[in-house]
C-alpha cells in the first residue's frame, strides 16, 4: 500500500481506521509453509486472538489455514467463517469443564492445560481425542509480559508434573492424540526454541497413539527499522530435520503444527489517525490524535513501539513529537519521537497494527471503536463499519421511569 492509497482510504472511510494488506498476509503464510516444506505433514492454525475479523479468517481459510482458538466465542466465529470443526483447535485457559464439554460437542479438537480438568474430562469422556498442553519452563522470548513458558506461568502443565499426568492418562484410559507447547512471543534465539522442542519430544515418548505435535508460535516480527526478527528459514531447516528424525524414532509419521498469529498479520496492518491538535508546552511538542489507548493499547500495556509515519508530509523536516491520544488518562503512543513535521489535520500511520490492536480495542470514555478495511487487489474493502451511538446503547437497559422517582 502506498501513502496515497492510505490517504484515499481515510477520505473514503474516515478516521481512525485499521487497514490490512491481504498480500502481506498471504506472503507471510507462504513464507512459513515454504520454510517447513521438508515436513510431509504440516498444519498451520492461525491464532485468531491476534485479529479475529471474519473476513481475515475467510482469507486465511482460502489459503488452507486452520484456526487456533482460546474461547468458545472464537470457536463460534470460526464456524461462522466457514471452517470445518476438525480444522479448529481449542486451547483455553482457566475455563470451566462445562465450556470444554460444549466445545467438544461441536467436534473441535480440544487442548487441556491443567491436571484437574484433564482428570475430570478423562473420567467422563475417555474416548474423546485430547491434546495436552505442556509448560516446558523455557522462555524463548525476552518480554515477561508476553512469555508464557516461565515457571510461574498460569499456562500449561509443568513438565515436572509429567509423572502425575501420565498416571491420570493411564487411570482414565483417555485418548491422547497430541502434545502442545507455547513458550511465548518474540522468539529471538532459535537454539532456545529447539531446546524447548527437545523437551516436547521427550514428553511425547510417553504417549503411544499421538497424531501430531504442536509447537505453538511466538515468532518475532520487526517493529522498527533494522529491528531483529525470528529467522524462520533457519528454524525451518533445523526443526524440520529434527522433527523428521523423531518421527522415524517414534515409528509413525506425525503432523507438525504451528499456530502463528502476530507473524501472519502484524506487519499487514496499519492504523490511520488524524491529528486533532498540536500543543506546545515548555518542554514538549504534543501531537494529539483522534484516537487513544482505547483503540491501540499495546504501547501503554506492553511498552511496545510502533513506527509512526506522517503520510501527509512524508518528506517534511523531522522534529521531535510526543504523540498522544484523546482519552482522559495518560495515553502516550510515543515520547519525543522524530517524525516529519506534523500539522493539524495530517494523517499519521502506525505500522505493525495487524496483531493485538483492534482485537484489544474498547469503548473506554464511551468512544466508538474504529472501522476496519482489507486492502486487496488494489481496492479497499470495508470489513467492519465504524461504531455508532446506537452500538453503545445496544445492550444497555435503562431503568423504568417509576424506578427513578
Amino acid at each position: 500500500m502506498q501513502p496515497k492509497d492510505l490517504l484515499q482510504l481515510t477520505e473514503q472511510f474516515g478516521s481512525p481506521i485499521y487497514v490490512y494488506d491481504a498480500e502481506k498476509i498471504k506472503s507471510q503464510y507462504n513464507r512459513l509453509t515454504k520454510a517447513f516444506s521438508k515436513v510431509d505433514n504440516l498444519r498451520i492454525n492461525y491464532a485468531m486472538k491476534a485479529l479475529s475479523n471474519v473476513a481475515i479468517l475467510q482469507l486465511l481459510k482460502e489459503m488452507g489455514s486452520g484456526l487456533d482458538t482460546v474461547s468458545i466465542q472464537e470457536v463460534l466465529l470460526g464456524l461462522h467463517a466457514g471452517y470445518a470443526p476438525e480444522k479448529i483447535f481449542y486451547t483455553p485457559n482457566g475455563v470451566s469443564l462445562e465450556e470444554i464439554e460444549e466445545v467438544n460437542a461441536m467436534g473441535v479438537q480440544i487442548n487441556i492445560d491443567n491436571l484437574s480438568i484433564l482428570e475430570q474430562f478423562g473420567t467422563k469422556h475417555p474416548d474423546v481425542p485430547v491434546c495436552i498442553r505442556i509448560n516446558p519452563h523455557v522462555m524463548a522470548g525476552g518480554n515477561t509480559n508476553i512469555s508464557v513458558g516461565h515457571i510461574d506461568s498460569k499456562f500449561g502443565i509443568s513438565i515436572h508434573q509429567l509423572p502425575h499426568l501420565v498416571r491420570i492418562v493411564q487411570n482414565t484410559k483417555m485418548n491422547i492424540v497430541g502434545i502442545h507447547m507455547h513458550t511465548g512471543s518474540d522468539i529471538l534465539d532459535i537454539e532456545v526454541f529447539l531446546y524447548a522442542a527437545e523437551i516436547l519430544f521427550d514428553a511425547a515418548k510417553n504417549f503411544k497413539n499421538l497424531e501430531f505435535l504442536d509447537f505453538g508460535s511466538g515468532f518475532k516480527v520487526p517493529y522498527k527499522k533494522d529491528d531483529i526478527e525470528t529467522d524462520i528459514e533457519e528454524l525451518g531447516k533445523k526443526l524440520s530435520k529434527r522433527f523428521n528424525a523423531f518421527c522415524k524414532e517414534y515409528g509413525k509419521e506425525l503432523t507438525l503444527i504451528f499456530e502463528p498469529g502476530k507473524f501472519l498479520v502484524s506487519e499487514a496492518g496499519q492504523f490511520l489517525v488524524k491529528v486533532n491538535v498540536i500543543k506546545q508546552t515548555t518542554s514538549t511538542v504534543f501531537a494529539g490524535i483522534d484516537s487513544g489507548f482505547n483503540h491501540l493499547i499495546r504501547p501503554m500495556l506492553y511498552g511496545s513501539q510502533h513506527q509512526i509515519d506522517n503520510i501527509s508530509n512524508p518528506k517534511g523536516k523531522e522534529r521531535f513529537y510526543s504523540v498522544v491520544g484523546y482519552i482522559c488518562e495518560t495515553d502516550t503512543f510515543a515520547n519525543n519521537r522524530r517524525i516529519p513535521e506534523i500539522k493539524e489535520g495530517d494523517i499519521l500511520s502506525f505500522r505493525n497494527a495487524g496483531a493485538y490492536c483492534y482485537s484489544m480495542a474498547s469503548n473506554y470514555n464511551s468512544r466508538y471503536r474504529p472501522a476496519e478495511v482489507l486492502w486487496m487487489n488494489g481496492k479497499g474493502h470495508l470489513i467492519r463499519a465504524h461504531e455508532t451511538f446506537e452500538d453503545l446503547l445496544k445492550n444497555q437497559i435503562p431503568l423504568p421511569i417509576e424506578a427513578t422517582v
